[in-house]
């Protein structure tokens, strides 16, 4: 299926026109970041909490420690909301009330799962890690069985989702154009800096492969 169906759950309502439902485009927006917010309910407080995340076909990955509130609260199975968020530009206009921002932004929702497999557990965590620093994963060593254990990881089956995009420069009032006010956009990136070992590297051990492919590099 091309795009998610449109259900209650996962219309646009506000510009709805800047909406995508397209599993193509939605997917493109969640494999250009790994940061991903996730929103859970404890005892009636709503809590969103940032955490990375890794994407394989129709499933997000999620993991942190076996003591995570948040780990624990989305593994009971209730429906869940996770978003992404990616900003392009700030939009800039003439006036107060149309300054803006580009963006690219996905909302999922689903009933995420905890994986108990050390098996399935590590190939999450795989994924995770790959969706970070590309080839990162054949680089170093993988988690050992307490490790494993330490871990909570949690799988997502995307199961409705929407995009929304903006793009352009700013929209003002026809008579604003007459001020003298510069307008436009100031175009915006996640970028890595320039790596910093943490001391302890051996000698003869240079830049490894997979910061040439790391996000935003």
């Amino acid at each position: 299926m091309s795009s998610f169906p449109l259900t209650p759950r996962n219309q646009v309502h506000r510009l709805p026109k800047r909406a995508s439902y397209d599993r193509d485009q939605i997917y493109g927006i969640l494999d250009q970041t790994f940061l991903c917010h996730a929103g859970f309910q404890v005892e009636g407080q709503v809590y969103v909490i940032p955490t990375i995340y890794g994407r394989r076909e129709d499933t997000i990955y999620m993991h942190g420690s076996a003591a995570s509130r948040m780990l624990k609260e989305l593994a009971k199975g209730f429906d869940a909301c996770v978003t992404v968020t990616l900003l392009d530009g700030m939009v800039l206009a003439r006036s107060a009330f149309h300054h803006s921002v580009n963006y690219r932004s996905v909302v999922l929702f689903g009933q995420a799962r905890a994986l108990t497999d050390p098996g399935e557990k590590s190939a999450a965590l795989e994924i995770i890690t790959e969706q970070v620093a590309p080839g990162r994963w054949a680089e170093v060593r993988g988690p050992n069985e307490k490790e494993l254990k330490a871990t909570s990881v949690l799988a997502m089956p995307i199961d409705s989702a929407s995009a929304k995009v903006r793009t352009g420069g700013p929209i003002d009032d026809e008579e604003d154009y007459t001020l003298p006010v510069w307008a436009g956009v100031v175009p915006v990136r996640m970028a890595a800096g320039t790596p910093a070992d943490d001391g302890r590297v051996l000698p003869g051990v240079g830049l490894p492969a997979s910061l040439s492919r790391a996000r935003f590099l």
